[in-house]
């Protein structure tokens, strides 16, 4: 049976789970690390859940495509989603609060009249100039 140690608030909590035990699964029925680990949405997407792995980060797998995207560069700082991650083997965690969004580059927008595109000039639209002029 893993051990789970959790950190929090300036308290540390601990408790043995089942071996593939999802701890966001666990906290949503009321078993440990329920009342300490905040949780949101359980599918990776509001990082209520983000960690930070402080012993046990070589027992898991690599940073899956919802947390590479919802934590960015924080998975460098050892930040990890609870709801994404099944422990497997002892691990020490902590968790400080959510994980703020990632700020996100706009798309430049383009210009459109409602019909799609906006040409601006006629070559633009295909149109062969007439230069015998």
């Amino acid at each position: 049976m893993p051990t789970v140690v959790f950190h929090k608030q300036g308290q540390v909590h601990t408790g043995d789970v089942a071996a593939n035990t999802n701890l966001v699964v666990r906290a949503g029925i009321r078993q440990f690390p329920f009342p300490h680990l905040a949780y949101g949405c359980g599918m990776g997407k509001c990082g209520k859940c983000a960690c930070r792995v402080l012993r046990g980060s070589e027992h898991l797998p690599p940073p899956n495509w919802k947390e590479r995207q919802r934590l960015a560069e924080r998975i460098e700082d050892g930040y990890r989603l609870a709801c994404q991650i099944w422990v497997t083997h002892d691990i020490e965690l902590a968790q400080s609060g959510p994980v703020p969004p990632v700020r996100r580059i706009p798309m430049p927008q383009r210009e459109t009249g409602g019909q799609g595109d906006v040409c601006h000039s006629d070559e633009q639209a295909g149109a062969v100039p007439d230069r015998s002029g």
